[in-house]
């Protein structure tokens, strides 16, 4: 898919993709475990915290070299996807999902944790006294009280597996209509000197950045005069 000028939009559909997929996913797996550390008294929380925000600290591509030695053909989950699909996990699709959950992990899970951390446990203990089972709670209770925790997880998820470049580089390569996503097509557009393609989506992933963090920053300085009134 292109546009006026030559500027192909493909990338720009799989990293969409690429980040709805990671962060559907993280909000299903991270939450469960996003509770587990807000609750859980057990000694192993500070070492789980600690492998949870490893992504923050980590370069790109040890992270990245890591999860290709992993999702490789020679790899555990590698060797297991080829049985399944024929094909190992890097330099596919389906990598670059895997790769990109766990990059943006604590992107995730930290909001979650924040948010359940300041939920009103009044308000669950209540809903079970008067006989809500745990799912009903969970929806009706739970879920509502971390509303703007689960939003700022999901913004910032999402938004941090757009810009992407390092790990997705190393497991997925930069396959044309596969793999190339919006920060490989950037680096693919400077090193064939076209500088003005690199510009446009550059130029386009700043603005939604910016927003992003506006929205974000806005959205929890309206919260925090909420609490205070």
């Amino acid at each position: 898919m292109e546009i006026s000028g030559g500027l192909d939009l493909t990338p720009v559909w799989l990293t969409v993709k690429l980040a709805g997929i990671t962060v559907g996913l993280l909000l299903v797996l991270g939450m469960p475990l996003a509770w587990w550390l807000a609750r859980t008294r057990s000694p192993l929380k500070i070492p789980v915290e600690a492998v949870t925000a490893l992504p923050l600290v980590l370069p790109p591509t040890v992270l990245g070299f890591y999860l290709l030695i992993f999702l490789g053909a020679s790899g555990p989950a590698g060797q297991l996807w080829t049985r399944i699909a024929g094909h190992p996990l890097a330099f596919s699709f389906p990598g670059l999902v895997v790769a990109s959950s766990v990059y943006s992990l604590p992107f995730v899970v930290q909001p979650l944790q924040a948010a359940f951390e300041g939920l009103d446990r009044r308000a669950v203990e209540a809903s079970f006294t008067l006989g809500a089972s745990r799912v009903k709670t969970f929806l009706l209770v739970v879920l509502p009280g971390i509303r703007r925790g689960l939003i700022t997880a999901a913004v910032l998820g999402f938004a941090h597996t757009l810009g992407e470049f390092g790990v997705v580089l190393m497991v997925g390569g930069n396959i044309p209509g596969e793999t190339q996503v919006l920060a490989t097509a950037i680096y693919e557009y400077v090193e064939v000197l076209d500088y003005g393609a690199a510009g446009t989506l550059s130029a386009g992933l700043l603005v939604f950045s910016f927003v992003v963090l506006v929205l974000v920053y806005g959205a929890n300085r309206r919260w925090h005069a909420e609490l205070k009134l």
